[in-house]
């Protein structure tokens, strides 16, 4: 997703300041690092599973055992039966995970052929589902999932130069493949072996430091080129009034916290049997990301039991719990209501103050150190930082329009990616944004988590407001206000000239960015996934195939696509790329341009992007490997041309799916109309495309196109059109209609 724009922005230093030795003792340093914090995590893990389940069995059975010189015979064997007991139910579990743990590192199962079902495969999903017991927790599997596999060198290198084949020149191409080569015999076999004793040492060999270079490294804003957004339902307004519909988000997001906390959630299963990765839940909620002049750090808090509302340019902090219980949506309407009501004005410097998030790191970490270190400033930022998230009472209107569509939807998205710039908390791991007619969305920080999961609190909130929780005949949350409940409390600040004029000079930089971000966001209701199952094709394989097809026509050419695959089947997975402009697909790209309908070659291209995806999910991708190879390089203090080429590529166009990961919570056969409209981000590449999509139920497509401005080669609204159309001349190539009759 977002990634993307970060991967081709990456420019990696390291400076071991101090150290007199080869650099090579600092690739070891960082991956006995890499390791040391990996396993710093599971024993939290472990430790904060023993203080919510009260297990203290185990202790008194040592203690016992200790003691037992001085209890009855009878005493002593209850205690030997006890520990005994304990000791073959460990072993039991043991066993049952490290068997667990061979089923799932079987990927067999994604390659058979669609719609039908191997008895081998039924044996083992049959297998899974014993070894995975009843009611599994959230993190119920975490220890059960394979590691990711490292990829051979030759492997990696051979699926790079298929993948470029069809974008070079055949010079530019030989020049390559002799790089390639020379890399594969020659410093690919040194690097491998570091990663390989990473991969040992470590639960992935990948995640750490994506997140470090990808994400913290960045010292660009955050804002646009990172940071992403989820809309509301596209057609559904379930009340105009914004302090109410604020009410029911709140209550229903800190109901998914609590559930989240006590790990009651069901942990996503493929095939409602595969379990994957649930690692990026646990810094959802009391997150924020921290500049820091070189690097950024992600600050987690064990538990906040307040949030931070923004509205008018003041910044209120709203306690969540009263008598030891959580706010009901109406005391939550209540508190929202009196912050509407407030008709004092802004601190100086307060209103633009979150303009710091949304600009450079630098700039920001420097302020932050200089102006908000002590007093009232540290007291208000740490109430923000320390929020469970972030909630803003936009003072705009934003909603979809009937009757003008394009122009409504296209300032919606952009409100929610960017805002005016310093109305968004930037860093917080995400911002609930209300509109003053009762729409909402989200904008989420990228570093700590990916889009899915995210997208799988939205699921919940949208799910739980309208049917659930639901309003009364005059919009407002059901109940009644509390007599006596404490007002929210107004942050303080006090703020220097000079460190509004920091404020003044990151607002610049970020209004020059949103300024230039041309987006567009249109409902493909033509057809859906419905009637793309009926030519016996992958929804997604079609879509990916028809945004080659839009792209030739918009600038009739090529480029180096980027589609985001999870690598959730896998401990601590997160994302891989599918390179989907593939030799099969141009092939099918210029047979439609000449007019030739060439089924045949969409079938090929289709199957293509199928394994390419498969190879993704099941560690065998080829760009996370390119950049670990690349990280142990520069620690090793080696110079490769042939990586360094690799890594500065530019991805023009960078494609995500927004999977319906709950689709059990939306009944959209009686209820079509609660769909979501999906979400998206910002501009890649200068002079590229951003595409996300969402499929929601059989016959609703939406997309979410972004480009720049300032480039004089894209337009996103050209490039919507050329999708519909892409999208509607490969369905003519199936002659559904004939064969219908």
């Amino acid at each position: 997703m977002a990634e993307a724009h970060q991967a081709v922005a990456f420019q990696f230093t390291v400076t071991p300041d101090g150290i007199d030795l080869h650099l090579c003792h600092e690739a070891l340093r960082q991956v006995y690092l890499s390791g040391l914090h990996s396993w710093k995590k599971r024993f939290i893990r472990f430790k904060v599973k023993v203080n919510r389940r009260r297990d203290f069995s185990f202790i008194f059975c040592v203690f016992a055992s200790v003691h037992s010189q001085y209890m009855s015979t009878d005493s002593q064997k209850i205690v030997g039966g006890v520990l005994v007991g304990t000791g073959l139910w460990v072993t039991i579990i043991m066993i049952m995970r490290n068997v667990l743990k061979s089923l799932l590192s079987w990927h067999g199962w994604m390659y058979a052929n669609h719609g039908s079902v191997s008895w081998t495969t039924r044996i083992w999903m049959l297998l899974v589902k014993v070894f995975s017991g009843r009611k599994p927790m959230l993190y119920s599997f975490q220890n059960s999932l394979p590691r990711l596999p490292v990829p051979s060198v030759k492997d990696t290198c051979k699926r790079y130069l298929e993948s470029v084949r069809p974008l070079m020149e055949d010079e530019q191409y030989e020049r390559m493949k002799g790089l390639a080569k020379d890399f594969e015999k020659n410093l690919g076999p040194r690097l491998q072996w570091y990663l390989k004793l990473k991969s040992w040492w470590a639960s992935n060999y990948v995640s750490d430091w994506w997140e470090e270079y990808i994400y913290l490294r960045g010292r660009g804003p955050i804002m646009v080129n990172s940071n992403y957004y989820a809309m509301d339902f596209l057609y559904v307004f379930p009340t105009s009034i914004q302090a109410a519909r604020a009410g029911n988000a709140i209550h229903a997001i800190m109901l998914y916290r609590r559930k989240l906390d006590r790990a009651q959630i069901k942990p996503l299963m493929l095939l409602h049997t595969i379990p994957m990765c649930s690692a990026q839940y646990e810094r959802m909620f009391n997150t924020t990301r921290v500049p820091g002049v070189d690097t950024d750090t992600l600050q987690h808090m064990n538990e906040s039991k307040h949030i931070v509302v923004y509205h008018k340019g003041r910044f209120y902090k709203v306690w969540m719990f009263y008598d030891g219980r959580l706010l009901l949506p109406r005391e939550i309407e209540q508190q929202m209501e009196r912050i509407l009501a407030d008709q004092s004005e802004p601190l100086p410097g307060e209103e633009r103050l979150a303009a710091l998030t949304a600009g450079d790191r630098t700039p920001w970490a420097n302020a932050r150190e200089t102006y908000f270190g002590r007093g009232k400033n540290k007291q208000s930022l740490d109430a923000i930082e320390k929020a469970a998230f972030v909630v803003t009472l936009d003072d705009t209107e934003q909603r979809y329009d009937e009757a003008n569509p394009v122009k409504s939807l296209d300032s919606y998205a952009k409100s929610l990616l960017h805002g005016k710039c310093y109305d968004r908390w930037f860093d917080k791991s995400f911002n609930l944004i209300v509109f003053k007619n009762g729409t909402m969305g989200l904008n989420a920080e990228h570093s700590w988590a990916d889009a899915p999961i995210i997208g799988h609190l939205w699921e919940h909130v949208l799910s739980m407001d309208p049917v659930r929780l639901g309003y009364t005949e005059e919009g407002h949350c059901c109940g009644q206000p509390h007599p006596n409940l404490p007002g929210p409390q107004r942050l303080q600040w006090d703020i220097s000239a000079e460190c509004i004029e920091v404020i003044d000079s990151s607002l610049a930089v970020a209004r020059v960015l949103a300024d230039d971000v041309d987006s567009h966001i249109f409902p493909f209701s033509d057809f859906g996934k419905g009637l793309i199952k009926k030519c016996r094709t992958s929804p997604d394989a079609f879509i990916q195939i028809a945004l080659q097809l839009a792209h030739y026509r918009d600038k009739g050419k090529f480029c180096l696509t980027y589609e985001a695959s999870m690598t959730r089947l896998f401990r601590e997975g997160r994302t891989e790329t599918v390179r989907s402009c593939t030799v099969e697909t141009c092939a099918f790209v210029r047979a439609m341009i000449r007019d030739e309908t060439r089924l045949k070659l969409l079938k090929v291209a289709a199957e293509k992007h199928q394994n390419m995806y498969r190879l993704a999910m099941t560690g065998e991708g080829i760009d996370r490997h390119l950049f670990c190879l690349y990280v142990v390089s520069k620690y090793l203090g080696e110079d490769s041309a042939f990586l360094k080429e690799v890594l500065s590529e530019p991805w023009r166009l960078s494609t995500s799916q927004t999977p319906l990961q709950q689709v059990e919570l939306f009944d959209l056969v009686r209820h079509p109309e609660y769909v979501s409209s999906g979400g998206g981000f910002g501009p890649v590449a200068d002079d590229g495309y951003g595409v996300s999509y969402i499929i929601v139920g059989e016959n609703l497509i939406n997309f979410h196109i972004s480009s720049k401005h300032s480039s004089p080669e894209t337009d996103s609204h050209r490039f919507g059109a050329n999708i519909r159309q892409s999208m509607l001349d490969i369905l003519d190539l199936f002659q559904l209609d004939k064969k219908t009759k």
